[in-house]
C-alpha cells in the first residue's frame, strides 16, 4: 500500500469523528500496551542487535516510559479532553465561554534511533489520546527497532488509524511533502531545519525536539561525591548518545583536580567495558569515526581506547580543554567528556548564555544565590540542580527545548495539548443585550463603550 493511500485513507477515518471518543481512544491505548507487554522479548532482542543495549536499560529508559505514558493517558484522558470553562468578561454578558480540546486530524511522527521506542511511541501515544490519526517513521539507522515496532503496529492497528512506515532518507523526503496536520520529530538540529522547511510548505505546525551542548556546571560549594556520581552516570548512559546527557563540564577551578579524580573513580567502579552488560556501543561506524575524531590524545585525562570492530568507545574525560577546540563545537552526543574550569560563576553564567540555547542545563550547589542566578539568567529547555536527566521521569514536567534545541514540548498533560488545538466557543444568550453596540453611534454610547471595555 503506498504511503499517499494510508494517508487519504486516515483522513477520511478522522472525518468519521470516531477518534474523538474518549472510549475508542482508551481501547486503542490498553492494545498498544497489551502488544508491548506480551511482546517485551521481542523489542529487547531487536534493540539488543542495534547498540547493545540491555535489558535493564532498554526497561528503565524505553519501555517504562512508554508504559507509564499509557497509563497516565488511561487515568487522565477524560479530565484532559473534558471542556473547560473560562470568565466571561463584562462586554459578552450574558455569555457562557468554555475552551473544547479536539484533535488535529492526521499527523506524522519522526522518532529518533538512541531511544528508539521511548522518542518513536511516547508521541505516537500522546498524538492517539488527543485522538488523531498517526503515522510514524521509526529511524532506519536503528533498523531491528524499527522493524519490531513496525511488524507490532501495522498487524495489530488499522492502518487508516496508526501506520508505521519504514525507510530512510528517501521515504521521509516523500512523507514530508505530504500534507500532515502536525509533524512530530526528533533529531539533530540540522535536520530539524530540513523538516521545519518541508512543514512550512503546507504550513503544517511542528513539534521540533533537537539538541545542543548540554553544559553541567559544579561549584565549590557542590556535594562533589554526588554530583560526580550523577554525572558518570548520567553522561555515560547508552554510551553518551542521549539528547540531555552533560555534554561538558565546567569545574570552579578550586576543586577541579580533585573532582576529575572522582569522575575517575565512579567511571572504573561502574566498569564500562566492551564487553560490559551495561554498556551500549556507538550505534554505526558513522558516529564512530565522528566521535574518535573529537579526542584530542594530548588531552585525555582518563579513557580515551576504542575497539573499531566493536564500536566501543571507553568513556573518556578531557582536561585543560578550551572553548575553540573542536569537541566544544558540536554536539557530542557519545562517551567523550570535556572538563573546562572557570574562576567566576556569574562570569561562566555569562559565557554559557551567549551560546545557542541548549536542551538542558545543569548546576551542582548548595549555594542558594547561584541556584537562583542559574535558574533566572540561563536559558535552556529544561534541567535539574544537583541532578542529571532525572527531569525526564516528571510526567508532570514538560519536555522540549528553546531557540536551537527545539520548538514545543510534550510528556503528560504537555503531550496532549501538543496534539490538541484548544477550540473557543462563547454561548451568549438572546435576551438582555442593550443596543450600545449597533448603530447609530453617539457620544452617549462611546461614554458607555469606553466603561465597558
Amino acid at each position: 500500500m503506498k504511503i499517499q493511500e494510508i494517508i487519504d485513507r486516515q483522513k477520511a477515518f478522522f472525518k468519521t469523528q470516531q477518534t474523538k471518543n474518549i472510549k475508542f481512544r482508551k481501547m486503542y491505548l490498553e492494545k498498544l500496551r497489551d502488544i508491548i507487554v506480551k511482546n517485551e522479548g521481542l523489542l529487547y532482542e531487536a534493540i539488543y542487535k542495534d547498540f547493545g543495549k540491555s535489558k535493564f536499560d532498554a526497561f528503565t529508559t524505553e519501555i517504562s516510559f512508554v508504559l507509564n505514558d499509557i497509563n497516565y493517558y488511561l487515568k487522565n484522558l477524560n479530565a484532559l479532553a473534558k471542556p473547560r470553562s473560562v470568565r466571561t468578561n463584562l462586554a459578552n454578558q450574558l455569555g457562557k465561554s468554555k475552551i473544547y480540546p479536539e484533535p488535529l486530524g492526521n499527523v506524522l511522527v519522526i522518532g529518533a534511533w538512541n531511544y528508539p521506542y521511548q522518542l518513536s511511541l511516547s508521541p505516537v501515544i500522546a498524538a492517539l489520546a488527543a485522538g488523531n490519526c498517526c503515522v510514524l517513521k521509526p529511524s532506519e539507522i536503528s533498523e531491528n527497532t524499527m522493524k519490531a515496532m513496525s511488524k507490532l503496529i501495522n498487524e495489530n492497528f488499522p492502518p487508516e488509524y496508526l501506520y508505521a512506515y519504514e525507510g530512510g532518507i528517501d521515504e521521509a523526503t516523500e512523507l514530508l511533502k505530504l500534507k500532515f496536520d502536525k509533524i512530530f520529530f526528533t533529531g539533530s538540529t540540522k535536520v530539524g531545519k530540513i523538516v521545519y522547511q518541508a512543514a512550512a510548505e503546507n504550513l503544517t505546525p511542528v513539534v521540533l525536539e533537537l539538541g545542543g551542548k548540554s553544559p553541567a556546571i559544579v561549584t565549590k560549594d557542590a556535594d562533589l561525591e554526588v554530583a560526580a556520581k550523577r554525572i558518570v552516570w548520567g553522561k555515560f548512559l547508552n554510551a553518551g548518545q542521549t539528547c540531555v546527557a552533560p555534554d561538558y563540564l565546567l569545574v570552579e577551578e578550586s576543586i577541579h583536580e580533585q573532582f576529575l579524580e572522582m569522575l575517575r573513580k565512579y567511571i572504573t567502579e561502574f566498569k564500562y567495558g566492551p564487553d560490559s552488560e551495561h554498556y551500549t556501543r556507538i550505534i554505526n561506524q558513522r558516529n564512530f569515526q565522528r566521535l574518535i575524531r573529537l579526542i584530542n590524545k594530548e588531552k585525555v585525562y582518563f579513557g580515551g581506547n576504542s575497539d573499531e570492530k566493536k564500536l566501543f568507545i571507553e568513556p573518556t574525560l578531557l582536561n585543560n580543554v578550551s572553548w575553540e577546540d573542536d569537541v566544544m563545537q558540536e554536539e557530542i552526543f557519545g562517551p567523550i567528556l570535556p572538563v573546562i574550569s572557570f574562576t567566576n560563576f556569574n562570569l561562566v553564567l555569562t559565557t554559557v548564555m551567549e551560546l545557542e540555547k541548549p536542551l538542558a542545563a545543569y548546576l551542582f550547589t548548595r549555594n542558594s544565590e547561584e541556584k537562583e542566578a542559574f535558574t533566572m539568567k540561563l536559558s535552556f529547555g529544561g534541567g535539574c540542580i544537583n541532578d542529571v536527566i532525572m527531569h525526564l521521569g516528571n510526567d508532570r514536567l514538560p519536555f522540549g527545548g528553546v531557540g536551537n534545541s527545539g520548538i514545543g514540548n510534550y510528556h503528560g498533560g504537555y503531550g496532549f495539548e501538543a496534539f490538541s488545538h484548544q477550540k473557543s466557543i462563547l454561548e451568549k444568550a438572546t435576551w438582555g443585550e442593550p443596543n450600545i453596540k449597533y448603530p447609530p453611534y453617539s457620544e452617549k454610547k462611546l461614554s458607555w463603550i469606553r466603561k465597558l471595555l
